[in-house]
């Protein structure tokens, strides 16, 4: 199996990733779409029939909304926020001028409105308490986002741009946690499909700091998380490709959202790394598609 720097070449020198000169931000080429299309529609014939409302949020979402979110709390290390120039000339001269001489600019801009989303679901949940309380049968959405989070590398499956498709779950803790045991299955069988090995195994969150620490080991510990992995940079680390997360009230607590019956709605997620399945795809199976399994190739074009 090649090394992850040999790997990422290849991906280049085939045209399917494209270079922009920072780790993990990459162009994508027509071949590597085609998959990550492929691989949209074989999710969709898993998860279409569920009768989920279909959002699609910008990359970008509420300053605000993310503040109240908690995110900075947690994940302060992989944040992005979107700035941009307010001045007048003559600071915009100051600007320039740092430009031309290759100083650090970025002191000069501001922040806006505007975060970058960390996951496709975040704007989803004020979004629905915004609705009222649940029906009966609760809610169900089949979201797709890029997405950001800073954490540069030369490993190709750590992108630091890239799309999530998720489907949320919103109910009593009867219904998000009969979903979620739904798509553990589901999850299995759709990556087998694809004749890639992988494991699924309880995980964890990167929550920051000390109080972190004691965070990802309790979610560890109640199991509110697994991960489907799959060797991509090397099988001693094999990369995280779908996730299963049972959040308990916390989202349902945050954002007043409730069953019809008035109780605290609780929520769960199955979420999809778009670019990590089509990267393991390539990995295991080569950079020419049309030399792919004949099973794979049913699989994703039919």
């Amino acid at each position: 199996m090649c090394n992850q720097h040999s790997f990422l070449e290849g991906l280049m020198s085939h045209g399917l990733l494209l270079d922009t000169g920072v780790d993990g931000l990459y162009g994508r080429g027509g071949g590597f779409e085609d998959v990550v299309a492929r691989f949209d529609a074989l999710i969709t014939s898993f998860g279409g029939g569920d009768g989920a409302e279909v959002v699609r949020f910008p990359p970008g979402m509420n300053r605000k909304l993310f503040e109240k979110s908690g995110y900075m709390k947690n994940f302060p290390q992989l944040a992005g926020s979107v700035n941009s120039f307010n001045g007048d000339d003559k600071q915009h001269a100051r600007l320039l001028d740092k430009i031309e001489c290759r100083e650090d600019w970025s002191a000069d801009l501001a922040a806006t409105d505007i975060v970058l989303a960390p996951a496709a679901c975040y704007p989803l949940y004020p979004t629905v308490a915004k609705r009222g309380a649940l029906p009966e049968q609760g809610r169900l959405f089949d979201l797709n986002s890029y997405c950001f989070r800073h954490e540069p590398s030369k490993d190709p499956a750590r992108m630091q741009m890239f799309r999530m498709r998720e489907y949320v779950r919103l109910g009593t803790p009867g219904q998000v946690t009969e979903f979620r045991a739904t798509w553990l299955e589901r999850g299995r069988a759709l990556i087998e499909k694809l004749g890639v090995p992988f494991d699924v195994d309880v995980a964890n969150d990167p929550f920051f700091g000390r109080a972190g620490r004691m965070m990802a080991a309790s979610q560890r510990d109640q199991n509110l998380k697994f991960e489907l992995l799959i060797p991509i940079e090397s099988v001693e680390k094999p990369t995280a490709c779908l996730s299963f997360n049972y959040h308990q009230d916390h989202f349902g607590s945050l954002w007043g959202i409730a069953t019809s019956a008035g109780e605290v709605a609780h929520t769960a997620c199955v979420g999809f790394g778009m670019e990590r399945v089509a990267l393991a795809l390539f990995k295991h199976h080569g950079f020419e598609t049309k030399a792919w399994p004949a099973a794979v190739r049913a699989a994703l074009w039919g």
